[in-house]
């Protein structure tokens, strides 16, 4: 069976490439290049990690091709799996289903993770006697429900009988619970969880829809096992705004979840106030993520205003933003501005700059991408890739090494050669060339 592979524009990015001094390498992690802005990237991912970064933002400011978005994701990498990330285009915010700033808003609480601890009593054990006992429906007469069930469980240590109600024995039927099956249930919300099949069962094995096979569980069959889920303050907002009734975090995390497109502040404040109080009794942890926004020049005036004040909010991500505008207007106003961006916003912003890479560097990103593809390409091939990548743009000679790497498999070739290369490049055109074709032939081109 052919595996599924999908390389991303990114996906050889695995941090930023820092020693333990925080020095950048010339190659590491799969940067290159760019040795001042990825060691001011490792001096954010310090911050962020000794929690001093809460409510700055951070602007990756340079041309086009110059490695904003890579650093952007090797900040995410140094921060962990545990830290959300989330990405976002400027344009993204210009929806017609809800507002720009319920966008906005969205992307922020996505970028606060939540993580919760609990204590909570459990039944624990390998199921020995399971016992429904049903009624007749009261309306109708041809139908039973179940009325009652008796459950024995047990473990290495101990056994014991209970009587559960019908919700809990419904749910045990529902998912066929039976004699041999280690199962867990959830004594104040009454949630049935089958964890397996008991080592010492005779349960038959399938090939499909196999059932993992676990030991019997030690100690008392009631206990106390501690919960860790981790959420975000997105996903609460969307779980309050369906169950706005009492109960603890758990009982409302178990919960379903219904799409719905936009919620009131209301709502919102209410999360943050049962967080923070969740925070104070030490039933919960902040994660402050990652909000990555790119082009963001795109943003409009409104937009800017309300990232501006929401910066300051108590519960606000790490904002890194990137554009690869000089001076042009703000969205929205005749207000000409550095990287389109109104001066209050990047007043408060610390700046990275990042510059044109040289010969050297491309030539190194242009192996990396070639190791990633899982393409073979000869040096002189290699040499006039770069040479294109230093005259025209890194992204272009990039794009170029897929049809090039298509051409030299046509031809029974195991390495692209030049010809391959300059195939490809009388083939597709540069953005300079898309312009001149543009004027060449405007009048033939719709108005």
């Amino acid at each position: 069976m052919r595996a599924f592979v999908r390389i991303g524009a990114h996906s050889h990015i695995k941090g930023l490439g820092l020693d333990d001094k925080g020095k950048a390498k010339f190659i590491g992690d799969g940067m290159v290049g760019q040795t001042k802005a990825r060691e001011a990237a490792g001096l954010i991912v310090k911050l962020i990690r000794e929690g001093k970064m809460a409510g700055r933002a951070i602007l990756l400011a340079g041309p086009p091709g110059t490695g904003k978005t890579a650093i952007a994701v090797g900040i995410a990498r140094e921060l962990g799996e545990d830290v959300p990330f989330v990405q976002l285009s400027g344009s993204q915010i210009y929806s017609a289903e809800v507002s720009k700033t319920e966008v906005l808003i969205r992307a922020l609480r996505k970028a606060i993770g939540v993580r919760f601890r609990e204590n909570r009593w459990v039944l624990e054990g390998v199921v020995e006697k399971f016992e429904p006992h049903f009624t007749q429906h009261p309306y109708n007469p041809y139908q039973r429900i179940v009325k009652e069930a008796k459950i024995t469980l047990r473990t290495k240590n101990e056994k014991a009988t209970y009587t559960v109600g019908p919700s809990v024995a419904q749910e045990m039927i529902s998912k066929g619970v039976k004699e041999g099956l280690v199962i867990m249930i959830d004594k104040e919300g009454g949630h049935v969880s089958v964890l397996g099949v008991s080592k010492e069962a005779t349960e038959a094995q399938y090939d499909i829809g196999r059932i993992p096979t676990v030991d019997i569980p030690e100690g008392p069959v009631e206990k106390q096992r501690e919960f860790v889920y981790m959420t975000t303050l997105d996903e609460l907002d969307e779980m309050f705004h369906k169950r706005t009734g009492g109960g603890s975090f758990f009982s409302l995390l178990l919960g379903g979840r219904e799409e719905r497109k936009e919620i009131d502040p209301e709502t919102r404040m209410r999360v943050d106030k049962l967080v923070k109080d969740a925070v104070e009794e030490g039933k919960a942890e902040i994660i402050p993520g990652v909000l990555f926004i790119d082009e963001i020049h795109m943003l409009d005036i409104e937009s800017f205003s309300f990232l501006n004040r929401a910066l300051e909010s108590e519960l606000a991500p790490i904002v890194i933003m990137a554009s690869n505008r000089g001076f042009a207007k703000i969205r929205g106003t005749d207000i000409v501005s550095p990287h389109g961006m109104p001066l209050d916003l990047l007043d408060r912003l610390l700046i990275i700059p990042t510059e044109p890479y040289k010969p050297e560097e491309i030539k190194e990103i242009l192996k990396i991408r070639a190791r990633e593809e899982n393409i073979e390409i000869e040096d002189d091939a290699l040499e006039l890739l770069t040479r294109l990548g230093a005259e025209i743009s890194l992204r272009y000679a990039i794009q170029l090494m897929a049809p090039a790497w298509e051409r030299a498999k046509i031809h029974d070739r195991s390495k692209i050669n030049v010809e391959d290369i300059e195939s490809a490049r009388g083939r597709f055109a540069s953005i300079e060339e898309s312009v001149k074709h543009l004027r060449e032939w405007e009048e033939k081109f719709m108005k």
